[in-house]
């Protein structure tokens, strides 16, 4: 980045209506187009996390799409030393991002920014608000060539590819991760598992704990156990129901049989008593 020079003594800082000073961008020192960005110290109030202290945060606003956290920072060091650089679609309060893995990231959003640059000095904030307006901050120089068009698309594609031993390497650490959480919940369920002992009639064993207080027997393991004998119970009354049914059944059918052949048997004596033809008397 160009450094800041003294020499353009008769300048002076731009600012506008809100308290905002300009600052102008000049991507590559022999551009003749120049970007404006709005730098004002950061004072809210209702700021109460420490990663914005009001006495050293400056507020940026207009931040143009190819200027990344890395740029912004190269921009504002040549005020002082720069703490750290946060870039956000729109004004609000600092929220911790989400942890994502490194692997698989999700688009970003391509557009104009707003920042938040924390120096390490309070003094710096002055310097850069009181930065003449028509001195631009050169964006990319020999030194650190900011990429843009095909040329950041093309690396873009490239990064995108993860080396495989990388992704193996991940992959490996969340598995053995994986596995030392499963063993310790088998060892939690075994160990309340021998605590909420419970026999064959239903009682549940209460066990003693560190400090001589007395264990909840109503665990997660002992209502599941519990269900399930409730279960095994009702379907077990329902068979011996199926079979008693069953049973009577037979009964009545065999019964039944019987009268029937008691009658047949009936009718054919008298048939046999009808046709008798030897007559004593």
């Amino acid at each position: 980045m160009a450094p800041y020079k003294k020499k353009h003594g008769f300048s002076q800082a731009l600012v506008i209506p809100g308290g905002f000073a300009v600052l102008s961008l000049q991507f590559t020192p022999d551009s003749v187009a120049q970007h404006k960005v709005y730098v004002k110290e950061h004072r809210v109030r209702a700021e109460k996390t420490t990663n914005r202290p009001l006495d050293r945060t400056l507020f940026v606003l207009n931040i143009p799409p190819y200027c990344s956290k890395v740029v912004v920072k190269q921009l504002f060091s040549q005020f002082g030393t720069v703490q750290s650089v946060s870039l956000m679609d729109q004004p609000g309060s600092s929220e911790p991002e989400p942890h994502l893995s490194n692997v698989f990231q999700p688009a970003k959003k391509q557009g104009f920014k707003v920042g938040y640059v924390v120096f390490e000095k309070g003094s710096s904030i002055s310097a850069a608000k009181s930065h003449p307006h028509d001195v631009p901050l050169v964006v990319s120089t020999e030194e650190q060539t900011v990429k843009t068009g095909v040329q950041k698309w093309i690396g873009q594609y490239k990064e995108s590819f993860i080396p495989p031993d990388t992704l193996q390497a991940k992959v490996d650490t969340f598995m053995q991760d994986y596995d030392v959480r499963k063993d310790k919940e088998e060892e939690l369920q075994k160990e309340e598992a021998e605590k909420q002992q419970e026999d064959e009639e239903g009682w549940v064993k209460v066990t003693r704990g560190n400090k001589g207080v007395k264990a909840r027997p109503h665990s997660e393991a002992a209502n599941k156990r519990t269900l399930q004998k409730e279960i095994r119970k009702k379907k077990r009354k329902e068979l011996m129901n199926f079979y008693t049914w069953q049973h009577r059944n037979t009964q009545k059918e065999h019964i039944a049989e019987l009268r029937k052949k008691f009658e047949e048997d009936k009718q054919r004596i008298s048939v046999l008593r009808a046709q008798r033809k030897f007559r004593p008397y």
